[in-house]
């Protein structure tokens, strides 16, 4: 991921995943690329092929809402991918972007109620994690649940490469989907951040899943999904985990989960509860 072009390379990516039967485009024929054609983008959305191809080069920065939202309808976007791709147009358009230089991010600190609050939660487990998935506080119980739940540790990172977290998740295809695609939903435009292009270079690097997940631009704000999990201690659980943002914060997200009440699950939780007490 290079950043020079995050537009562009939204643009092409998403429309290499459009069926031209999707949007009424029949008897297409043999064809060299996957999805649509520029030219065909083009049409569907009113400009002309020319302008379109200057987007996706990088060469025209400043397109009108009118166009991305054009664009969005015949690329098939949902509102977040949409607001994402806006928001990329924007940033690549500030006159600002040129000459501004990135400060040293500031320290990451969980506001301490924050960190009483899952102290204080014996039932539930519950972790604090920064825009790129890296743990900064956990309570007992979640560490219990995943041993890579502890501060410092990034859980995109641990969950594409550590093969224990892998036989945790019992919905591991569908988890990684969505944690790539939330990732993106996270930084936005931001995709110079240093950590961010370390995170994706060593994750790109090492897992061909990562690559291919990360090379579709899927953009979704996941707040709320069932994890379903195979713990090597209490056996299977599904776990409803929501992810709450921490108000004064950049980009802190408080994640926690909880047990349908009077579940199996429920009570394989309270035995994991007694077993992390125990210790």
């Amino acid at each position: 991921m290079d950043g020079t072009n995050p537009l562009g390379e939204f643009l092409r990516a998403r429309r290499e995943l459009v069926r031209p039967e999707d949007v009424g485009i029949r008897g297409v024929g043999l064809r060299r690329v996957p999805g649509l054609r520029r030219e065909e983008v083009a049409t569907l959305a009113g400009i002309s092929s020319d302008y379109y191809l200057r987007l996706e080069q990088g060469r025209d920065r400043n397109p009108s809402v009118q166009v991305l939202e054009a664009l969005a309808a015949v690329l098939r976007l949902d509102a977040d991918a949409t607001a994402h791709m806006i928001a990329l147009a924007r940033e690549r358009s500030s006159p600002a972007r040129a000459t501004r230089k990135r400060k040293p991010p500031k320290p990451e600190q969980v506001p301490p109620s924050i960190q009483q609050l899952i102290d204080g939660w014996t039932t539930n487990p519950a972790y604090v994690q920064n825009k790129l998935a890296t743990v900064l506080a956990a309570n007992p119980l979640a560490t219990a649940l995943s041993p890579n739940c502890v501060p410092g540790v990034n859980m995109l990172r641990a969950v594409f490469l550590d093969p224990s977290e892998r036989e945790l998740r019992r919905d591991w295809e569908e988890l990684t989907e969505d944690g790539v695609a939330s990732l993106r939903a996270r930084v936005g435009a931001d995709v110079d951040d240093p950590r961010l292009v370390e995170l994706v270079g060593e994750l790109s690097l090492r897992s061909e899943r990562f690559r291919m997940l990360w090379a579709r631009h899927d953009v979704h704000l996941h707040t709320a999904r069932v994890s379903r999990l195979r713990h090597p201690l209490v056996g299977d659980l599904e776990l409803q985990s929501n992810k709450l943002a921490v108000s004064g914060t950049d980009g802190l997200l408080l994640i926690v989960f909880h047990a349908k009440p009077g579940s199996r699950s429920a009570e394989l939780l309270g035995l994991l509860g007694s077993l992390t007490a125990g210790d």
